[in-house]
This record gives structure tokens, sequence and C-alpha cells, in this order.
């Protein structure tokens, strides 16, 4: 069974940092593209980050540019998402999926509907 686990959320003070991870089991690890996405209360979820399993980069969107950072260790089938400077905007539950296709310049779904982890909340306080 393919499964995505997300953890690492907390409370955090604005201009504080947290590190998510997102750990798979059930399939293969290697070469498969990860991706961050978040939901805001209200909101539609949004693309944050994500990283090639081929070596083929990462991509940040806007928000997340200079102060985030995606990371991927095969060898724990996980991958992270180092996230510095907070601000209340960030304020989301997080998720991760396998079902995009990363390259540099951006992302797309590879399955519609997408399946996803459990997501794993973020909160920054002001």
């Amino acid at each position: 069974e393919v499964q995505l686990v997300e953890s690492g959320g907390g409370l955090v003070q604005a201009g504080g940092s947290l590190r998510l991870s997102c750990a798979a089991s059930g399939f293969t690890f290697d070469g498969y593209d990860i991706g961050w996405f978040r939901q805001a209360p209200g909101k539609e979820r949004e693309g944050v980050s994500c990283i090639s399993g081929s070596g083929g980069g990462a991509y940040y969107a806007d928000s997340a540019k200079g102060r985030f950072t995606i990371s991927s260790d095969n060898a724990k089938s996980t991958v992270y998402l180092q996230m510095n400077n907070l601000n209340p905007e960030d304020t989301a539950v997080y998720y991760c999926t396998a079902d995009v296709y990363c390259s540099t310049i951006g992302w797309a779904f590879t399955r519609h509907p997408a399946a996803w982890g459990q997501g794993t909340q973020v909160t920054v306080s002001s």
C-alpha cells in the first residue's frame, strides 16, 4: 500500500523555523518526484515546493523562495521541507504527494485526484 506520512508541524513564533518530513512507504521511493502543498482555512490547496526524484532539481513557489529548502534522503525514503523565517501567512496544513511531476520551472499533477497524506499542521503566531 502506497503511503505518505507528514510530520514535523507545530506552533512557532514569527521568524522561527520548522522542518517537515514526508515519509514514504509501499513503493520504490527512488526516482519519484515529491511535492509539498499547503491549505490554509478557507483557501484552496497551493503548491509550495517540489523535488525531482531523477536529479532534475527543485521548484519553489514565490512564497517559499529564499526561506524554504526541500531535500530528499532516499535511504530513509523521506523528503524534508526546511522552513525558515516563518510568518503568520505560512499557517496551514501541509501535505505531500508523489503524484506530481517536478522540474525547476514548475510542477504538474500526474494523477487526478492526487493521493495525499494526512497532513501536518503548521501554526505561526505573530
